[in-house]
């Protein structure tokens, strides 16, 4: 990226935006060369669309899949992850369409942006490397502490067996891999996990 703001750069800007389903944010539009002045004057004339506070979308960048997704953790980047129903959704081991997109932040976190249509979920767990994943350019819990948390917090136990078979059989994970995340949870969680894996097995 450059790193002088005299002169933009409209091709590194559209290579971050395309990591992300065309979305960016003020920060890396300034770190592109992009003064505020300039995604005031492209926001204007329809180059770029202004979605909310800090947060661009290129005109005619094709839209995806999941993508209210990708715009909701841009707003609270970089310290929170994609989770739960949303991360099921991002990694593919659910079809179920959430009725909203769900973050989690540290929990010592103290601003947050205020985004309807988005549950943030706060945690005391500290986020492993091995806890997260990338996907479509954000930050997303891996399968076992996606499965993990969906489990915890109430979501269908069909939804979680499905997402716990689907996870196996594209080997995005292991049995013991998922017991040992399960053991960081409640007994609720670790049966709920055992009896999606004998069912698996059988």
């Amino acid at each position: 990226m450059n790193d002088t703001t005299d002169t933009p750069d409209h091709e590194a800007l559209f290579a971050a935006a395309s990591a992300q389903a065309g979305y960016f944010t003020t920060s890396q539009a300034q770190a592109c060369g992009f003064s505020s002045a300039l995604l005031t004057h492209h926001a204007k004339n329809g180059r770029f669309l202004r979605v909310a506070r800090g947060l661009y979308r290129l005109r005619d960048y094709p839209h995806e899949t999941h993508e209210e997704i990708v715009a909701a953790w841009l707003r609270q980047a970089p310290d929170a992850v994609v989770s739960h129903e949303s991360a099921l959704a991002l990694l593919g081991l659910s079809d179920v369409i959430a009725d909203a997109v769900h973050l989690t932040v540290p929990r010592i976190r103290r601003r947050l942006v205020n985004q309807p249509g988005v549950v943030i979920h706060t945690t005391t767990r500290p986020l492993a490397d091995a806890d997260v994943v990338s996907r479509k350019g954000v930050r997303v819990t891996g399968p076992e502490r996606t499965i993990v948390d969906v489990a915890e917090v109430g979501v269908a136990p069909d939804q979680v067996v499905a997402a716990v078979h689907s996870a196996l059989d594209r080997s995005l994970t292991t049995s013991s891999r998922l017991r040992d995340a399960a053991r960081t949870r409640g007994r609720r969680v670790q049966r709920l996990l055992d009896e999606a894996l004998t069912d698996h097995a059988t």
